[in-house]
């Protein structure tokens, strides 16, 4: 497997995982009220599939009407690059939080772009976690280091196709009329566990950077720890990937496990947002509590409160896991062994182990 490196990250700020735009002189060259006519700016075209390969995703913020603005992005051959585009006639900074909140990402890791200084200033302080690039900006925006991945994974470049699946699965269950469990029955998932190799470590470093929501500590690990715990005799590292009949999802799963001779140690379980709906963030976790279960040993995992993962304290909670000591701002949980659960029924789960 060949991947693209790409130059290095500054991790001083958060990495951009979405580029919102506004379309009138901005992605394309005059007013679409005015000029049906307008023609889109190649520096516009050539940084969208920059970045759009780098697996940095697009959305639109303007104000504009909808299904103009839609007819002449089709015309021109890009509506398929913008998820979930806001056009309309309300606040921008509107626009730019709903995106994040359909993608289910943090405000700030998205960019602004417009040629307007007021709509920039309008979202910048409504919204001042979000990035605020002028349009004239636009053709350095690949050269600037919060939208430059450490690594290009395969991932990187299928999470725009990803996403789009997204959609349509969401659409399908929003006009589902049996029981939740039916439609995730429907859906024929597979869901596979493995011990991490090393074809898998530039996305496992992707996977920490990009993970909050559904990150139990919050930690990140680069390619090279990665790497020593994957050949560690007392680490285990599992990766888990989910597919379904409408595509991948792609590898949305990481734990690390620290293995000692009475306890083993959950030090990182993460999973990514896009699969919360799906049921999925319990099985990694089972099959990490029956191994242990089934060597003798007693689990424990460390848990870091955020500002974003409280979810994942629940998740440990309803396994079964409790606080037994709390050092610093490091909860230190241990799991009774008295909700060992079966994987879900609606669910294909391969373990290779």
């Amino acid at each position: 497997m060949t991947q693209e490196m790409v130059a290095p990250r500054d991790d001083k700020k958060k990495a951009v995982k979405c580029v919102v735009w506004d379309l009138d002189n901005t992605l394309w060259d005059g007013v679409l009220l005015e000029d049906r006519n307008v023609q889109v700016r190649s520096a516009v075209v050539d940084v969208l599939r920059t970045l759009d390969e780098r697996g940095i995703l697009h959305s639109i913020a303007s104000r504009n009407d909808h299904a103009t603005a839609m007819a002449k992005l089709r015309e021109l051959g890009l509506e398929n690059y913008f998820l979930h585009p806001q056009i309309h006639w309300n606040e921008k900074s509107s626009s730019v939080k709903a995106v994040a909140e359909a993608l289910n990402i943090g405000i700030d890791t998205i960019a602004f772009v417009d040629d307007q200084p007021f709509e920039r200033d309008e979202v910048r302080f409504s919204l001042p976690a979000v990035r605020c690039i002028d349009a004239a900006e636009v053709s350095s925006m690949p050269q600037l280091p919060e939208m430059n991945p450490r690594f290009v994974t395969n991932d990187s470049r299928m999470r725009r196709q990803m996403y789009l699946a997204d959609i349509t699965r969401k659409e399908v269950e929003d006009g589902h009329q049996g029981s939740p469990d039916d439609f995730l029955a429907s859906l024929n998932m597979r869901f596979t566990i493995a011990r991490a190799v090393e074809d898998d470590l530039q996305r496992a470093e992707e996977l920490t950077l990009r993970t909050n929501q559904l990150n139990a500590t919050g930690y990140t690990y680069s390619y090279e720890e990665l790497n020593a715990f994957r050949t560690s005799t007392t680490h285990d590292l599992y990766i888990a990937g989910l597919d379904d009949k409408y595509g991948t999802y792609g590898k949305i799963g990481l734990a690390l496990v620290e293995r000692g001779s009475e306890v083993h140690t959950l030090k990182l379980l993460l999973m990514s947002c896009r699969v919360m709906s799906r049921g999925v963030g319990t099985v990694l976790l089972n099959h990490i509590i029956r191994r242990a279960h089934s060597a003798g040993v007693r689990l424990r995992a460390e848990f870091v409160s955020t500002d974003r993962n409280r979810v994942m304290y629940v998740t440990y909670k309803f396994a079964g896991f409790r606080e037994v000591h709390k050092e610093g701002g490091v909860s230190i949980l241990e799991n009774d062994y008295s909700r060992i659960q079966d994987f879900p029924p609606y669910m294909h789960v391969v373990v290779d182990d």
